[in-house]
């Protein structure tokens, strides 16, 4: 008698309720750390004491200083949320009201300081009498932190989106991030510098035609940011006419601007040296260089992000395959001793035999190798395992090897996932990331299909058993691979997927209405490309069966796009399941809603995909 398999350990639940950290930052005087964390749509600002108990490092518990208004929420390795006062008694943060607040660490009520917005990124400057910020992404102002109500004085101009002011060491000058329409940041953007009481005009001090950002002050007056202009997006140092790479190297040291707040950087204190994050291939690292010789020193493994350096204290997000999301800080002279501040998914997953994922490629139909991770479940079988395709949205972005409790659940069961970086995705240098200029639902396509017959031919995967899954962009890229390479999956899972590139481009949120510009071109002259490559125009192609997730509120792709293809399918007789979550937007916020999800779409596929017969 066969064994009987053993229940899954990452249930639905597990991991659906936990809660996400980001954005941390060490007090002035490093004695605390305060983090965003979010759980169930609403941010809390959290504070803990790292000097609890004497004695050397040690973390206090978690004092919850936030109450109403909530603060924005952030992305585990975004931010933009908040800063803290210079003398450590309270933070200065963006509220879901839009306004800026100021909260004291001690509890007692917030105070407004701006009520005009959304206001975003905070910094406090130098002397601590002053704040720079950002509204609507639109704009940088400046206004006094005292009780007078003085009016901000703005110092940006006319450029279309801001992001990220930083103030220099004397409190002088504020820099921020800055581009135009139709450029998206990371095909074009520049740093800017203007002096902070609005006198004089606005300086460019880098970038124009390649994509720059997060730029930030040592405390020697030194300014760094992340620029592409060697082919890869490495720290940069400016000033005196000089600008020149840290470590000029074949990774990449960020992400791209999809939002504000993004820092995989920091100064070291004496301004010597820098700590910076490193991705090679979708795998992470974080990095010690020494400013004068470009030496580097590896500190540690894994995802980081969100880096804040005071004193012989460093602390970050760190993530990784098997390692759930933290918030550390690494301390000691040489910063070799790790303190897990908190975490954010809930105890389990690491009694739950996660698996870390190996690097592949493959040709695409031009030659060109395509690389992806490869995730193999640990069940020993008489033949490949189902394998699901996981095409990550954007499309410019990456998939990297962070904690993925959704993947950690389908290995889970017995699946394979391989995470394709199509041409257009981000970590691979800039010449990849633009290669899909004019060819978005074309190349992208071609590039994951070219993926999947490569897990058939290498066994990573059953032949008759792969599954293509995305969300947003990546839902697009599954839509228009189930028509254009039918033989190469089983079955389809859509969530939220662009379906209709001409309503896409008439309806989108303002930072993404002209995203299409770049990934397609203008109207009406590529009219024929926003017809041929809509999915919804693609219909009669598409016969395998299809899940679709969508909710009712998605201000980016709306619910009529998923509406229309599920609708055509219908009266074409194909196998095709819509699901809307009432309330939910371009992305779940509600736990209930990510149970639902897994164990709907696992449904689907044992249904559709392991019931199957295979030859």
């Amino acid at each position: 008698m066969a064994p009987t398999p053993a229940p899954p350990r990452v249930t639905a639940a597990l991991c659906a309720w936990g809660r996400t950290v980001a954005e941390p930052r060490l007090a002035p005087g490093g004695e605390r750390v305060a983090f965003v964390a979010t759980a169930g749509g609403r941010g809390q600002l959290v504070v803990v004491d790292l000097d609890a108990g004497g004695g050397g490092l040690h973390a206090g518990p978690e004092l919850v200083v936030s109450s109403t208004p909530p603060p924005c929420s952030a992305r585990a390795y975004g931010g933009g949320t908040f800063d803290w006062l210079r003398d450590g008694s309270g933070l200065v943060y963006a509220a879901v009201d839009g306004g800026l607040w100021l909260q004291p660490v001690d509890g007692a009520p917030p105070r407004r300081l701006v009520e005009h917005g959304p206001a975003s990124s905070p910094a406090v400057s130098p002397d601590g009498t002053r704040v720079a910020y950002v509204v609507d992404t639109r704009h940088v102002a400046v206004v006094p932190l005292g009780v007078d109500g003085a009016w901000p004085v703005r110092l940006s101009t006319t450029a279309d989106f801001c992001l990220d002011p930083a103030w220099s060491s004397d409190g002088r000058q504020v820099v921020w991030q800055e581009w135009d329409v139709p450029a998206m940041p990371w095909d074009a953007s520049r740093i800017v510098a203007r002096a902070a009481d609005g006198s004089g005009g606005v300086e460019v001090v880098a970038g124009g035609d390649t994509a720059v950002q997060q730029p930030r002050f040592a405390a020697t007056g030194a300014l760094a940011y992340l620029g592409d202009q060697s082919g890869w997006g490495n720290v940069r140092t400016a000033g005196a006419g000089v600008d020149r790479a840290l470590r000029e190297e074949d990774c990449e040291h960020g992400g791209p601007s999809w939002g504000p707040g993004q820092r995989s950087f920091a100064w070291s204190p004496d301004g010597n040296g820098m700590a910076v994050c490193r991705n090679e291939g979708g795998f992470g690292s974080l990095g010690l260089v020494d400013i004068s010789s470009g030496a580097l020193r590896e500190l540690a493994r894994g995802v980081h992000g969100g880096l804040s350096w005071q004193g012989n204290r460093l602390a970050a997000v760190r993530s990784g395959a098997r390692t759930p999301t933290q918030v550390v800080v690494y301390h000691g002279e040489d910063l070799a001793t790790r303190l897990v501040v908190a975490q954010g998914p809930p105890a389990g997953f690491q009694s739950a035999g996660l698996v870390e994922p190996q690097g592949v490629s493959w040709p695409g139909d031009d030659g060109v190798e395509i690389p992806g991770r490869l995730y193999r479940p640990t069940t020993v079988a008489d033949e490949p395992p189902p394998l699901i395709a996981w095409v990550h949205g954007g499309p410019t972005g990456q998939m990297e090897v962070v904690f993925n409790a959704r993947i950690a659940y389908w290995v889970d069961r017995g699946w394979a996932v391989l995470v394709p970086d199509h041409r257009g995705s981000t970590g691979h240098g800039r010449a990849f990331t633009q290669a899909l200029a004019g060819r978005w639902g074309e190349l992208d396509v071609a590039d994951v299909a070219a993926g999947l017959r490569a897990a058939a031919d290498r066994e990573w995967g059953h032949r008759r058993r792969l599954v293509a899954m995305g969300g947003s962009a990546g839902g697009f890229t599954v839509l228009n691979l189930l028509a254009t390479s039918p033989e190469c999956c089983a079955a389809g899972v859509d969530l939220y997927g662009v379906a209709d590139l001409f309503e896409l481009d008439e309806t989108t949120h303002r930072f993404e209405a002209h995203y299409l510009h770049s990934l397609l071109g203008p109207l009406p002259e590529t009219a024929e490309a926003y017809r041929d490559r809509s999915p919804v125009n693609r219909l009669d192609a598409i016969t395998a069966p299809l899940l679709i997730l969508q909710g009712d509120k998605d201000g980016v792709v709306p619910l009529a796009q998923s509406q229309a293809v599920a609708d055509g399918l219908r009266q074409r007789g194909r196998t095709v399941e819509l699901h809307v979550y009432e309330g939910e937007g371009h992305g779940w916020g509600r736990p209930e809603t990510l149970i639902d999800e897994l164990e709907r779409t696992e449904a689907f596929l044992t249904r559709h995909v392991l019931r199957r017969r295979t030859p």
